[in-house]
């Protein structure tokens, strides 16, 4: 139960804080200062990188299927690789269920295309690159590295800049987003403690009960057109 105090810490300082998308566009100065969106809220449109380069766009004002939105923080993380493998034993059932799902990261494209390089098996999902941290600061969950963090990173040889292309010594907290056809976020999981995940029982958990809240309020819409 003591793992999920930050996660609820998190969402309360969410909803008590200023909701203004000026206060959480920016890059907070650590990871327990983030001020992420909770569900209910509106996701917000951003760009990305794929791994060629080419850009993606995510508008949840045309989202023809729901989106299921994990952020890590790059391939060099093994708590994110450990994470990656545990949900590749649900990428099958989540796409069933109709979604498309979206992982970003800190790395550069050109990072994400060398981890890319000989990898046999096909998935379900699309790998973008979020260096910038546009996205990452549109869903208020960016945050700066601090000076003592980037040396230790250092002397285990976790380059952040050579990882990113940038300078910048920013992350996004290790979060997940449900966004359903309304471009309404359902879920939100977001622990500043890196070394916590979303389990992928409870992600798929939520993703059936998001489509079961769209689909009753489908239902009543229909209802209400037809009155």
């Amino acid at each position: 139960m003591a793992k999920l105090f930050p996660v609820i810490a998190i969402l309360f300082l969410a909803a008590c804080g200023d909701s203004s998308a000026p206060d959480r566009e920016r890059i907070f100065e650590s990871a327990d200062q983030v001020l992420p969106l909770f569900e209910g809220m509106p996701a917000p449109q951003f760009t990305a990188k794929q791994p060629d380069g080419s850009a993606f766009r995510f508008d949840p004002a045309t989202l023809q299927r729901p989106a299921v939105i994990f952020f890590y923080r790059g391939g060099w993380c093994p708590y994110c690789n450990a994470q990656l493998m545990e949900l590749r034993t649900i990428e099958e059932e989540i796409d069933a269920m109709g979604f498309d799902q979206l992982y970003l990261s800190a790395d550069s494209p050109a990072t994400l295309s060398r981890g890319l390089e000989g990898l046999e098996e096909p998935f379900d999902y699309t790998i973008l690159s979020d260096n910038d941290l546009v996205a990452a600061k549109s869903f208020g969950i960016a945050f700066r590295v601090d000076d003592a963090t980037v040396k230790k990173y250092r002397d285990y040889n976790i380059d952040l800049e050579a990882a990113s292309g940038r300078d910048h010594h920013a992350l996004p907290v290790p979060a997940v987003f449900i966004i359903d056809t309304h471009g309404l976020i359902r879920f939100a999981y977001v622990n500043p403690d890196y070394r916590f995940r979303l389990a992928p029982n409870v992600l798929l958990a939520a993703a059936e009960a998001a489509l079961d809240d769209r689909n009753v309020r489908e239902r009543m819409s229909g209802k209400s057109s037809g009155n």
